[in-house]
This record gives C-alpha cells, structure tokens and sequence, in this order.
C-alpha cells in the first residue's frame, strides 16, 4: 500500500477539515447540505443552522443579502461548472468583507458536489496600516495648527524686541516646519498606496497593463528635472543630488517596465543613498546588462553608514529599519524598500544589497531589458 491510499484510510475527514484555517461547506447534487468545519461554523456563527437545513438556497440567500458587489453565490456555482478552478466572489458578514469561492467538484461514480470556500477575515495588515497612518496624521494635524496659530499671533502683534527680520526668519523657520510634516505626510500616503495594490492583488494587473520599454538614460534626466517640483527629501534637509550623483548609463540601454512603478524604484534607492550617507559623497547610478540573460542591471552606490550584518533582514521587511544610530537618526517608515522588493519580484525581477558598515551599500536589482 502506498503512502497516499495510507492516509487515505487513517484520516478522518471532518477532521482534516477541521484543521483548516479556510471555512469549507459542502452539498450535494440536490444542494443539501453535507458538512462543514469548525472555520465556516466560526465565520457563519448563528447562520450555519440555517444553511445545514436549508442547504445551498439558503447559504445563497445569506451571501447575497450582503453581497460585495460581486458575482451572487448562484451565479458562481453556475461559471464553476465543468470548471477544473474555483470562482470567485465575495460577500459581507458583520461587516467584514469575506472572499468566497465555488468549487463543482465530482465523486468517484459520478456524483456531483458544490463545495464553498470562505476566508477568516484577516483585519492585521489595515491595523498595522491604520496605526502608522493616524500616528502621522495626529502628529502632523497637531503641528501644523500649533504652528499656524504662531504665525498667526505673531502677525497679529509683534514683540516689541523683534525686527521685521527677525519676525520674518521665524515665520519662514515655522513654515519650514509645517513643510516638513506636510511632506511627511504625502511621503506615507503615496507608500500606502502602493502597499495597498501590492496587498490587494492589483499589482500584476498593473504591469501587465502599463509595462512598455524605457530607455533608461532619458527616463532618469527626465526623473532628475522633475524632482525639481517634487523633492527626494524633506525640504528641511536640502541637497542637490545632480552635485553628488555620477550616472553611468549606456543611451541604449532599456529596461520593459511601467513608468511610475519603475519612477518609484529609482526614487526609493536614490533617497535611500541620500538620507544615508554624507552630504558631500558621491552616489553612483548604474545601469548595464545583466550578464548571459535578458535583463537589465540598475545598481546605486553609496558611500554611506552602512548596514551592520545584523540587521540585514530588517532591511526589506514593512515597517521595519536597522537600528543602526545614524539610520535610526533619519526619518522614514520602513516602507519603501518592502514595496520596491514587492514590484521587483511581481515583473519577475530581483533586488539585492551588499553593505558594509562605514564603508556604504550597492542596492541592485534586475527587470527585462
């Protein structure tokens, strides 16, 4: 007896089901109810009564009552015929929203059976987002009306024992300010936007859609002017990159990829050379050909802090940043670097760093040429 018709005997399958993190319920040709497991009894709660007795009509009725804007569980069951894949659709329960999926699967004499498979809603990764975001917009909200209302006072009276000048410089240092978080503020919107197509499963859609050739050497000067009117860094810390950066682009070098999501990339690195190294070194940007493949290398060096081999793997991971003193010193969400992996992977790329602690760091990755 082989390994397979062994376990087939000794497991029990309610059990099996039991043990699965997705609710499952089943029917038969008829659409009467079979079984369930513990995971759709927690997700149904009160209702699972109903739908064993009233079986598949009655679980319809109860995903479509609430529906989200998707395919009726009828209409699922329905596409799912004859189809080897499951069919999507989704519905609302307390609340939450929960991905369904319909599956007509068939016995070993012939007999038909629709099987529903529901998710636990999953509410950690909107905390974690939620809890970020609101820290930066309470810190923000409560700065820049702290500031303003000091604009405002000293506009309306100024202190006998401070000139126009001295008036005028600290206005403007209050401005600077409200800049600041302003900044700060759009920096985490435009991370949590792409968190949230990597997240939702928008991402390959994205590529597909709006990948086209880029010719690297042109993208980037177009990408050096426009950083102009939208600045790599906080405008409390000025830094004229153009002074510090040596390209090192062939013309004729591509790379197949969408503008934006490939503007993001080149973003995420420079900033990341530029918060992390001195005002006054040097930062490579690189591109060549990737050696006996289709790909394009884009590297950029730095001669910066460095990363200490111990917090290497903190590096791409959401929410996290080295703890190193002088990474820690500077601003950031330990946001970009997870979403620039993200992409890279998603247009089947691959990104990389080699770092040495007070030496500086390579940040590499490879797309289709």
């Amino acid at each position: 007896m082989n390994n397979s018709k062994a376990a087939q005997e000794h497991l029990d399958l309610p059990t099996v089901l039991d043990a699965m993190g997705q609710g499952v319920v089943l029917f038969d040709a008829e659409n009467r109810w079979i079984m369930d497991n513990l995971a759709a009894r927690t997700i149904l709660g009160a209702n699972m009564a109903a739908v064993r007795s009233g079986g598949w009509n009655a679980c319809a009725m109860l995903l479509d009552a609430r529906r989200a804007e998707t395919l009726t569980a009828n209409e699922a069951q329905a596409k799912a015929q004859g189809k080897p894949e499951a069919v999507r659709f989704a519905t609302l329960i307390a609340g939450q929203y929960i991905p369904c999926w319909v599956s007509v699967i068939y016995g070993t004499s012939g007999e038909k059976y629709t099987m529903l498979t529901l998710e636990q809603a999953d509410w950690r990764p909107l905390t974690e987002l939620m809890g970020t975001f609101r820290s930066e917009a309470r810190m923000s909200i409560s700065s820049t009306r702290g500031h303003a209302e000091l604009i405002t006072q000293l506009a309306n009276k100024r202190p006998d024992n401070i000139t126009v000048e001295g008036l005028a410089k600290r206005v403007t240092g209050f401005a600077e300010i409200m800049g600041t978080h302003m900044f700060r503020l759009q920096m985490l919107m435009a991370l949590l936007q792409r968190l949230e197509v990597i997240r939702t499963g928008q991402l390959a859609g994205d590529i597909r859609n709006n990948r086209r050739k880029l010719y690297i050497s042109e993208f980037v000067e177009d990408f050096l002017e426009e950083l102009a009117d939208d600045a790599l860094i906080e405008p409390s810390r000025p830094d004229d990159l153009r002074e510090r950066l040596i390209l090192d682009i062939p013309a004729d070098q591509t790379v197949t990829a969408p503008p934006t999501i490939f503007g993001n990339l080149v973003r995420d690195l420079l900033r990341n050379a530029v918060q992390y190294s001195p005002q006054e070194a040097k930062i490579i940007l690189r591109a060549s050909p990737a050696p006996q493949t289709k790909f394009t290398q884009i590297d950029v060096i730095d001669e910066g802090y460095g990363v200490r081999a111990k917090e290497t793997e903190r590096v791409f991971a959401p929410f996290q940043r080295a703890r190193q003193p002088q990474i820690i010193g500077e601003f950031g969400y330990g946001l970009s670097l997870y979403c620039a992996k993200a992409e890279v992977e998603a247009m089947n790329g691959r990104i990389w760093f080699e770092s040495e602690e007070g030496v500086g760091s390579t940040f590499s990755f490879k797309l289709p040429s």
